[in-house]
Formats: structure tokens, C-alpha cells, sequence
């Protein structure tokens, strides 16, 4: 088993809100660190809300839905994260942001033994663990959102990460938060979106050079090849501007167009037309 019963999580977005709740809800005391009051606040309901939904669904009793909110803990302090064995690093995809981030958390935690994990989805984590003492205790934990729901995380092991590390990390994510596991190399998207931006992005410019509308192009990826939903819609949940960051991280390391992110998405972002999240992306949404 991994030993690890306190965890951290750094960020308060869908993964790291959806780590916080996989964990309380496996027995794990959680600490999350957000930017401020307000986020705190939209977290807690938005927590609250998740586990409202789980009980419904009859996936856990009030009882377990209360001891999961019972423990988890928020805060504005890294410093409150200093006792912590396991730390998920769950900002922006932006290489300086998240080793900012890293690096801040290598000076608060104690225990020298403590996991750095990063939810980067794009970013090599070689790249993230030089931005701390030891290198060796850094590696890629990537989970699909709503992380509640997704069964699968890829981890991802640097030259240097540690093999204990990797082995205490595995132990955790498979025996204690429940999830199924596959490793990756240490190279930009990994395993899923190596392969998921490039038809994501492909799409787009189907769109954008005219042959079919938004809605065809899904529908025919759904009837045709038996997909959950269509790629636009997907792009959608995601988020528009969650899809250009990781598809930039990637074309910036493998310089290859077939990441390089269309100009129809990019003016979509700047317009603000973020997908689900703001109402508007690819197809429109309720408020």
C-alpha cells in the first residue's frame, strides 16, 4: 500500500476539485489551496454539489457524503500543505505557472519523502522537476475530468523520478482512489492526448474550411464510428482555451502542424466563447 493518508491539492479547477473529492472520499484527509476567499467559496459548493449528485445516483450514503465533506480543508496558504505525503499540483497548463507552483511547494513540505504530482496534460514533467531540489520525487498524474467519474489516470515518470515513487503514486491511485492506471512515456500528451488533440483539432479545421456545420460533424463521429459525443462537442466540455494551451505546449516541444491550434479556435477564445463553461463554444448552452 502507498502509506499515504494526507494529501494536498494545489488549485481549485475541475481536476483539482475532483482529485479533492476522489480522495475524501476514499478516507483521505485533504487539504486544497486555492487563490482566494471567493474561490474557496464557489469550490465548496461546487464540491457540495458533486457529492449531492453521487447521492442521487445512490453511489454513497449521507452519511459517506458528510464524512467526505468533513474532510476536506481549505485554505489560502501553501504553508498549510507542510505535513502533507502526496501534493497534486492542479493549475493553468502554463509551464511557468505550474513551476512556480512546485517549486514553492518543494520549500513548505517536510517530509522529504513527499510526492510532487503534476496534472499536466501536455508539459514534459523532466521539465517541471528541475524546478525543485530533488527531481526524483516529481512525475505526471493525469486524471480525466469529471475525475469522480473517469476510471483512468496516466502516469508519468521523468528520467529522473524515482522508481519508489512511481510505485508509492501507483499504490495510491489504484488501491486507495480506485482508478485503473497507464503508464506513459515522458513526452508532450502522453498517451491519450497524443492522440485526442490532433483529432480534436482536425475537426476544427474541418469546420473552419466549410465541408459540413458543427452539428453534422458531431453527429457523424457519433452514428458513424459509435463515439460518446462528436469531437466540437467534446472540445466544448473541455474548454476551448483548455484545448489551445495544451495543443500550443505541444506543437511548441514537437514542432509538428498537426498540434499547431487552428486560427478559427484561437478567435474563438479571444472572443471569449469558451465552450459549456461560458455558455458558447462550438454549440450554444444553456446559462
Amino acid at each position: 500500500m502507498s502509506g499515504i493518508d494526507r494529501v494536498g491539492v494545489v488549485g481549485c479547477g475541475a481536476m483539482g476539485t475532483g482529485f479533492a473529492e476522489v480522495a475524501a472520499r476514499a478516507g483521505l484527509e485533504v487539504t486544497v489551496v486555492a487563490r482566494s476567499e471567493p474561490a474557496i467559496a464557489r469550490t465548496t459548493e461546487r464540491l457540495a454539489h458533486s457529492l449531492e449528485r453521487a447521492l442521487k445516483k445512490g453511489k454513497l450514503t449521507t452519511e459517506e457524503r458528510d464524512a467526505a465533506l468533513s474532510r476536506v480543508t481549505f485554505t489560502t496558504s501553501l504553508k498549510d500543505l507542510r505535513d502533507r505525503q502526496f501534493v497534486l499540483e492542479a493549475v493553468r497548463e502554463s509551464l511557468a505557472d505550474k513551476r512556480e507552483v512546485l517549486g514553492e511547494l518543494d520549500a513548505v513540505l517536510t517530509d522529504p519523502d513527499a510526492v510532487l504530482a503534476s496534472t499536466t496534460s501536455s508539459i514534459p514533467i523532466m521539465k517541471l522537476g528541475q524546478c525543485v531540489r530533488d527531481p526524483g520525487r516529481v512525475l505526471g498524474v493525469h486524471f480525466f475530468n469529471p475525475v469522480p467519474v473517469m476510471p483512468l489516470a496516466e502516469l508519468v515518470a521523468s528520467l529522473r523520478t524515482r522508481p519508489a515513487v512511481l510505485d508509492r503514486t501507483r499504490s495510491l491511485v489504484t488501491h486507495t482512489l480506485g482508478k485503473q492506471v497507464v503508464q506513459a512515456q515522458d513526452q508532450p500528451g502522453f498517451i491519450v492526448n497524443s492522440l485526442l488533440i490532433p483529432y480534436l483539432l482536425a475537426a476544427v479545421r474541418m469546420l473552419e474550411s466549410g465541408p459540413a456545420s458543427a452539428e453534422e460533424i458531431d453527429r457523424g463521429m457519433v452514428l458513424g464510428c459509435g463515439h460518446p459525443m462528436g469531437p466540437l462537442a467534446l472540445v466544448d466540455l473541455i474548454g476551448l482555451d483548455v484545448i489551445v494551451s495544451v495543443a500550443e505546449a505541444m506543437y511548441e516541444e514537437l514542432k509538428e502542424p498537426l498540434y499547431a491550434p487552428p486560427s478559427l479556435l484561437l478567435r474563438m477564445v479571444e472572443a471569449g466563447f469558451l465552450g459549456r463553461k461560458s455558455g458558447r463554444g462550438f454549440h450554444a448552452y444553456d446559462a
